[in-house]
Formats: structure tokens, sequence, C-alpha cells
């Protein structure tokens, strides 16, 4: 049996934070569905398709070196839900800090009630990383401010293009 891993966000940017926890779930999965989560209620800063693209660019150089193949792929339901369809059976989720281990504890609990076959793997974030937030990185590239050091400079190029136009 194959240990596909299915990792879900936003990645509104893809930050250094999400890099990392890529990486290191390469090491323990034959293959990684990296799941783009796209919600009508949400108003995003990079449309789904510049989200994948992001994506897709800074992992092929980690799926190369661990060779792992990585797919990316949307959903806009259950997180559960878009694992099976997937095939994955492993949930990988990142964890910074406390708050971040409450909240993913209940989702893993309720995950584990509605599909007891996905199994839940939290990856503490490296020390370097574990301050980094997407939501922050987004507010000081609005302001103006150098996230080289939380994004890639791909990325950090689109974050400074994007809010030129602004």
């Amino acid at each position: 049996m194959s240990n596909v891993g299915f990792y879900s966000g936003t990645f509104d940017p893809v930050t250094c934070g999400h890099l990392d926890v890529i990486a290191r779930t390469l090491t323990m999965v034959d293959e990684l569905v990296i799941g783009l989560g796209v919600h009508p209620a949400k108003s995003p800063l990079f449309p789904p398709v510049e989200r994948i693209a992001m994506l897709e660019a800074e992992c092929a150089p980690l799926a190369e070196k661990h060779g792992v193949p990585i797919r990316v792929v949307t959903f806009d339901g259950l997180v559960v839900d878009a694992a099976r369809a997937e095939g994955a059976n492993i949930i990988v989720r990142g964890l910074r800090d406390g708050t971040d281990f409450d909240y993913e504890m209940q989702m893993a609990g309720m995950n584990g009630e509605m599909a007891p076959d996905l199994q839940t793997v939290f990856l503490s974030a490296s020390p370097a990383v574990r301050h980094i937030a997407a939501t922050l990185v987004r507010q000081i590239a609005a302001m103006g401010g150098d996230v080289r050091p939380f994004v890639t400079p791909d990325v950090a190029a689109r974050l400074k293009a994007r809010f030129a136009k602004a």
C-alpha cells in the first residue's frame, strides 16, 4: 500500500512555512496531493489559477529532489471528501503554535469521525519558519514592506506586482 498525503490550504500566497511542511511531508509519502481550497465566501488576493501556478513552480524542485510526485488540485467541500477523491490515506497539517494545535486537534477529531480511514499527521513548523503566516505576509506586502524573508523570490515579485496595481 502506498502512502498518499493530502495537504490542504488556501496558499494565498504559498509561503516558506508551507514549503517547509511540503518538503518534510515528501520524506513520508509516496505521493503528495496539495488541495487548494476554493471557497465562495473567501476573497483571496490571488485567483486559484495563479495560486496553482505558484504552488506548481515552487514545489517542482522539491518533488524532483525527493523523487515524490506532487499534484495540485482544487476543492470546495470537505477536506476528507477531497482527500478520498484523490486517493489519499493521510491528511497532513502544519502546526506553528498552541493555537494551531488546539484548532487542528478539533478538526482532526471531526475528520476522524467522518473518515476513520484517513489518518491526520501533524508536522510542527521548523523554528526558522514558525512565525510565518500568509495573512501577515499579505499585510506586510500591502503596506509596501519587504516580504522576501517569508516567501520565495518569485512569490515576492508576484506580491509586489499585485500591490503595485492597487
